[in-house]
């Protein structure tokens, strides 16, 4: 191995959502929203469905089924809302869309309403 590749700390995370996504679910834990037997329910329950979907299974999928799995445990235990969840992620979605690469996504007013 290469030297400067060895001092070099391994990736855990694609992008920072996922490290975000990650860092949700340790709060809500932490928070005592659910357990950990919970946690490996529900998201072993997103892969699962992922896959009947006809997810290939490849590992580069692993974090949104996180967030599947936080979907649905925030939404049964009444910490969100369905339809104010799915309406924040169009939002995010549209907002990504038209800001340019490398720029940071900004929720417009209206869009930021929807987070209150």
């Amino acid at each position: 191995m290469k030297p400067e590749l060895a001092s070099r700390p391994p990736r855990p995370f694609n992008a920072p959502w996922e490290a975000q996504a990650f860092a949700l679910v340790l709060a809500l834990h932490e928070r005592g929203a659910f357990t950990w037997p919970e946690w490996a329910a529900a998201l072993g329950a997103a892969i699962a469905r992922a896959q009947a979907a006809g997810d290939p299974d490849s590992g580069d999928t692993y974090y949104r089924h996180w967030l599947d799995a936080l979907e649905t445990l925030t939404i049964e235990r009444g910490l969100a809302d369905a339809d104010r969840l799915h309406a924040l992620e169009h939002a995010w979605e549209a907002a990504a869309e038209r800001t340019p690469h490398g720029q940071a996504i900004v929720l417009s007013p209206s869009e930021r309403a929807l987070a209150r």
